[in-house]
């Protein structure tokens, strides 16, 4: 065999790559893509099938004579992109440019970025799958169509600059509908009971919550969760309340039923990149962007003390769970070794969606072997903190379940029913290592109830109405929303963090506290897109769009015939369009601000980077300034006003409104509390072990203290909620009242009468 040249996309990628084969192999680096269709050009000739035009990407030029020149030093060239479609489609695009013969077996995969993985790949090439090619360009092509197309329709109707993708539009609707759905909320009130009692005699208080009259509460169903509330009964108004209180005055509270069983929490599976992203979210606050940078890097290789470059996770785009049989192995080894042979529970998984193509392993770490803390000072940050994400979801995975003995007693006073329910942690299993995030606010596991038996007389220190009202469903959070992407199908893995960015860039959407709310233009342009392009727009047809991809990339379909259908319905929809719809008109929002070149009043407009004040005299005045969000802080430099402020990537920070003569800015919000030492605002900060704490905003200070606990939740319905099932709080001042006016206030230490109604 003679030498070997390997192009890869990256050069981290190269140089992991390179370290483990011998001196007759040179490997690479593409830079990425080095094909692409025209950015000033349609590139897509309708009337020859679609065929599309491509050129060498404005700067690539040198890169392929380059590899031209290298591949005419050696016998082979092996191309070794990622393994998807897109890095098939690299893989074609670089055969194309180097001559390479077509029908010559120089295409190699691998899916983690090992010795024995590179090697092996090396020993098994293939000829390039140009069904994988198909349905990467079936898709290239279908969004510069619809991207092309529809793009300048928005510039007539709505404004220049603006843009729409076949995906980007369906994730902005997504959106949009949920906003919809916010504003359409009407709450609606209800009140809920808390009885806190105890064994007579004994100080062992618990809580037990009121689940309607005993002729109409049934058994609780154990499969449902007892500990969510069963079947209770909702209490809908105050008035209700108030009887229900007067009835229950003087009423004897006994156990009529105790239920006892075994509960079991199985681990969640290895990640997908989907909920990897998800989870990133949740528990490090990555971007979805963030989560894929870093992890590419861990996939490619990086420098470890003692092994030299090497790759610490398997490739990170993909939709399955599966593990091979090796991984599993050296997992229940290190499980056992560390946590004895009942931790172990070892699991390949298998496909876990309808839909998935499974093409790769689960997101895992290459080695467990390499742990987290012992290759810490090796990672960024950032790469840390991932890598030890994966490495303990692996982990948790093939362990055993977590095991509780759950206790639910139902409580009878008088013709109502109470409902207690604790449970306590028995085996810890994979809890030991990680728990799932949740984006949700449950509430953790109930404490422990003291013993109790049928019959028994129970001790009622307090009875504690809360009321609450309903609310609307919340506004997606990053994890949320790639949550609903992977559901309903719309794209694919690889593309949920391009999406996200691409909505925020277009001033579609914003994040405000974590949460994408829509703009004025995202929702103006959704409705415009909906009204006169269903299908662009509609989620199901989007999804099936993508299943129409997966049949071009299984062979089961002609990549053409699929664009030429879709064309088919797309062409006389935008033509009746430019017809039909009307100039959409976007009122500015007026400020009391005047502008400092021409006296008109400034207006709010939203730019690329957030909202900003402009004058409505635009073009002929072109005055604009920052709109500035007031925080209530001084700044600790300057005295000024700290104020909010967004960066090119979206992301809130805090500076001084005198920027730029003053520099200061800090990530983290002030809060009302001074500086014990200098006077300067504290910031409000969290982390890992810690929680919540506050730091002097003034870095020379550096003085930090425990954050103070919550304020007590007032009676308003959406603090009551939030604070329901996550910790008790006392009954507001009027709830207070009520129970007073009803007569019923038991205080500790009063004795409940001996009979039993």
């Amino acid at each position: 065999m003679g030498r070997t040249l390997i192009i890869v996309e990256s050069p981290a990628k190269a140089k992991t790559i390179e370290r483990f084969l011998g001196r007759r192999y040179k490997v690479q680096a593409s830079m990425g893509h080095i094909r692409d269709l025209p950015k000033s050009q349609f590139g897509v000739d309708i009337e020859n099938g679609f065929e599309p035009r491509y050129i060498t990407i404005r700067g690539k030029g040198q890169v392929v004579n380059r590899l031209r020149q290298e591949a005419k030093k050696f016998d082979r060239v092996l191309l070794a992109t990622d393994p998807d479609r897109e890095g098939e489609a690299i893989a074609w695009h670089l055969m194309e440019a180097l001559d390479l013969p077509p029908d010559e077996p120089n295409r190699i995969v691998f899916r983690e970025i090992t010795r024995d993985a590179v090697r092996s790949g090396v020993e098994q090439p293939r000829v390039i799958d140009r069904r994988l090619v198909d349905a990467q360009q079936s898709r290239r092509i279908l969004d510069r169509i619809v991207g092309y197309k529809l793009s300048p329709f928005l510039w007539r109707k709505v404004r220049r600059g603006l843009s729409a993708g076949r995906v980007q539009s369906v994730a902005v609707r997504l959106i949009c509908d949920r906003e919809a759905e916010i504003q359409a909320f009407q709450p609606e009130e209800y009140w809920t009971l808390t009885a806190v009692l105890s064994p007579v005699g004994e100080d062992a208080r618990f809580e037990a919550r009121y689940h309607g009259p005993v002729d109409q509460v049934g058994e609780a169903d154990p499969e449902a969760g007892e500990s969510q509330g069963g079947d209770r009964r909702p209490i809908r108004s105050k008035e209700d309340m108030e009887r229900l209180l007067a009835g229950l005055a003087g009423a004897s509270y006994r156990v009529v039923d105790v239920r006892r069983r075994e509960r079991r929490r199985n681990p969640a599976p290895p990640f997908t990149t989907s909920t990897l992203q998800q989870e990133a979210a949740r528990k490090l606050g990555f971007t979805a962007r963030r989560t894929m940078r870093t992890a590419q890097q861990l996939y490619e290789g990086l420098e470890i003390s003692g092994e030299g470059t090497v790759g610490l996770i398997t490739y990170m785009r993909t939709d399955s769970t599966r593990v091979s049989p090796q991984a599993v192995a050296e997992a229940a080894e290190l499980i056992r070794g560390r946590y004895g042979e009942a931790y172990s529970a070892p699991k390949t998984f298998g496909k876990q969606r309808e839909g998935a193509q499974d093409a790769h392993e689960a997101i895992r770490p290459t080695s467990v072997s390499r742990l987290p803390d012992q290759i810490k000072d090796d990672l960024t940050p950032d790469q840390y903190r991932l890598y030890r994400l994966i490495w303990e979801r692996f982990m948790a995975s093939q362990m055993s379940p977590a095991v509780y003995d759950t206790v639910t007693a139902d409580i009878r006073a008088g013709g109502h029913l109470f409902r207690a329910s604790g449970s306590t942690l028995r085996f810890a299993g994979f809890t030991v290592v990680y728990i799932e995030g949740r984006d949700d606010e449950e509430h953790d596991e109930d404490g422990a109830l003291p013993p109790l038996e049928v019959d028994q007389v129970l001790e009622l220190h307090d009875l504690v109405p809360r009321q609450h009202f309903t609310q609307p469903p919340p506004r997606y959070s990053e994890a949320m929303l790639v949550k609903a992407l992977e559901e309903h199908g719309i794209g694919r893995p690889s593309t949920y963090a391009p999406i996200i960015e691409t909505i925020q860039e277009r001033g579609y959407v914003t994040r405000e506290n974590g949460r994408f709310k829509p703009t004025e233009l995202g929702m103006a342009v959704t409705e415009l897109l909906k009204e006169h392009f269903p299908d662009i727009v509609d989620i199901d047809f989007t999804a099936r769009m993508e299943e129409e991809l997966d049949r071009i990339e299984e062979g089961q379909r002609p990549w053409r015939e699929v664009l030429k259908e879709f064309y088919e319905g797309f062409e006389p929809m935008l033509a009746r369009a430019e017809q039909e719809a009307g100039r959409v008109h976007l009122a500015a929002e007026e400020t009391d601000e005047v502008c400092e070149q021409c006296g008109r009043r400034l207006v709010i407009k939203q730019g690329r980077y957030g909202r900003f004040l402009a004058c409505p005299g635009y073009p002929e005045c072109r005055f604009t300034k920052p709109l500035l969000e007031k925080t209530g802080a001084a700044c600790p430099e300057c005295g000024g006003e700290v104020v909010v402020r967004r960066s090119r990537k979206g992301r809130t920070f805090y500076g001084c409104a005198r920027y730029p003569n003053c520099q200061f800015v800090s990530w983290y919000p002030p809060t009302s509390h001074a500086c014990p030492r200098c006077g300067a605002f504290m910031v409000e900060r969290r982390a890992r072990g810690r929680g919540t704490y506050l730091q002097c905003s003034r870095q020379s200070c550096g003085h930090t203290e425990d954050a103070p606990p919550p304020a007590e939740a007032s009676g308003d319905g959406t603090a009551a909620a939030r604070a329901q099932g996550r910790r008790r709080r006392q009954p507001s001042a009027a709830e207070r009242e009520m129970v007073e006016a009803a007569g019923r206030v038991v205080r500790a230490g009063e004795r409940q009468p001996a009979d039993v109604q």
